[in-house]
């Protein structure tokens, strides 16, 4: 049996996945920090090499200076004898003999010495100093040179024509050497710690970059995060009610209930996500710091009674407690925090079928705790109780994060702990204001 001919597989290009928010903003950081340390890279980088190469010119030019001044002050000093023949310039013996100054006589490569130092303090190859005469005397204009000796030491090597007239008619040359392997030492010393220097700035330039690239997107990932969570939010609370309000349309479209019922449990859903998508506004404008406090001085105690008075308790029992005290806080985020707690206590606070009991209690030193008698917290609970999504009965908790958030940014608190009356006691506190 035959098998069929392989057919060759037509590849298709492959499809980039497009960037998600987070790594589009993340490629941008990346991008500014490259930018930013090329640009610190290229100026550094740039600067070392002017310092490189100022310091050789410096150097460089400092060296022939002095070895100008000494071949001008050995011509200075130049004379003939009465044969019309050049004498070495000897005021004081050995005068130069450091730098070493040699004489040339001749016109153009046919030079020779005709004067040398006594006791020179450098040696000298005697072709390096040929050399450069001849070149000196041909150009007729002063010639350098560098010329390493047998120890590895090198030497710079000046070349000045003189103008005299002797009998013969020739010309001089006067060739000054100076040892400059210091210098190039120095040198070379610089540029190594220039490089090095230049490397470590790079470096923490780069890092620097990073670091502040990533503080400048940091508010763009901040308020990405924070989109993300209002969805998941809005999205967890929602899902609830409304699949809630598909169950009593289409039961009442069927027919199987009476219509005053299922328009009264309508009303009751939709009331319930209208609270829902306030409180869930609110805790995203909290975390945007988009709201701003108003502060002013209240009665605690009159605002706790206002928002219990306008709680609609549905045969629960609730006992307030309460002591004159002012505190300096928004009112109407004071009265969100209160009320959200007074409605946790209501819903959680009471077993299966029971009424609620519960009490509240405003001290004079700002505080407002709500105790219930229900089944309470477990202790693994309490310390994520007031993040998203965190309640012991399945709500989102969000009433609680707001309540948080609300006593932080009056630099206050919330705890919670265990009631003495077998239940949870949420414990508020805000600033009282001072006299």
């Amino acid at each position: 049996m035959r098998r069929p001919a392989p057919v060759d597989r037509i590849r298709r290009p492959r499809r980039r996945t497009p960037p998600t928010p987070k790594g589009r903003i993340r490629r941008l950081r990346r991008r500014i920090a490259m930018l930013f340390g090329l640009v610190s890279a290229l100026g550094l980088v740039g600067m070392a090499i002017i310092a490189v190469q100022g310091d050789n010119t410096s150097w460089r030019a400092q060296v022939e200076t002095e070895l100008r001044l000494r071949t001008s002050e050995f011509a200075a000093n130049l004379h003939y004898d009465e044969d019309g023949d050049l004498e070495y310039p000897d005021p004081k013996e050995g005068e130069y003999d450091c730098p070493p100054v040699t004489l040339f006589a001749g016109s153009g490569d046919q030079v020779s010495p005709v004067a040398a130092p006594h006791r020179p303090c450098l040696v000298v190859p005697a072709t390096a100093l040929r050399a450069v005469a001849a070149e000196a005397g041909r150009e007729k204009d002063a010639a350098v040179s560098t010329t390493t000796t047998a120890n590895g030491h090198r030497l710079r090597l000046y070349a000045q024509p003189l103008a005299v007239s002797g009998t013969d008619g020739s010309g001089a040359v006067a060739v000054a050497a100076i040892d400059i392997s210091g210098n190039l030492d120095d040198h070379e010393r610089l540029a190594l710690l220039l490089s090095i220097a230049c490397a470590v700035l790079v470096a923490a330039s780069a890092a620097a970059s990073h670091w502040l690239a990533g503080r400048a997107v940091r508010p763009a990932l901040a308020a990405l995060d924070q989109q993300e969570a209002f969805f998941a939010d809005a999205a967890h609370d929602l899902r609830t009610p409304v699949a809630s309000l598909r169950v009593l349309a289409e039961t009442g479209l069927r027919g199987e209930a009476d219509s005053t019922e299922v328009m009264r449990r309508t009303l009751r859903q939709s009331t319930r996500m209208s609270e829902l998508v306030d409180d869930l506004l609110t805790r995203a404008r909290l975390r945007a710091g988009a709201v701003r406090l108003d502060r002013e001085p209240l009665r605690l105690d009159q605002l706790v009674d206002t928002v219990v008075a306008d709680t609609p308790t549905d045969g629960h029992r609730v006992t307030v407690r309460t002591e004159a005290v002012v505190v300096l806080a928004d009112a109407g985020l004071l009265r969100r925090a209160v009320a959200n707690l007074l409605g946790n206590a209501l819903a959680h606070g009471h077993a299966p079928g029971q009424p609620a009991d519960i009490e509240i209690t405003v001290a004079s030193d700002g505080t407002v705790a709500v105790d219930d008698a229900g089944p309470g917290i477990p202790p693994e609970q309490a310390e994520s109780l007031f993040e998203r999504f965190r309640s012991g009965k399945g709500s989102s908790g969000l009433g609680l994060s707001i309540a948080a958030w609300v006593a932080h940014a009056h630099g206050g608190s919330l705890t919670v702990a265990t009631s003495s009356r077998g239940g949870t006691r949420f414990l508020l506190r805000v600033p009282v204001q001072k006299r």
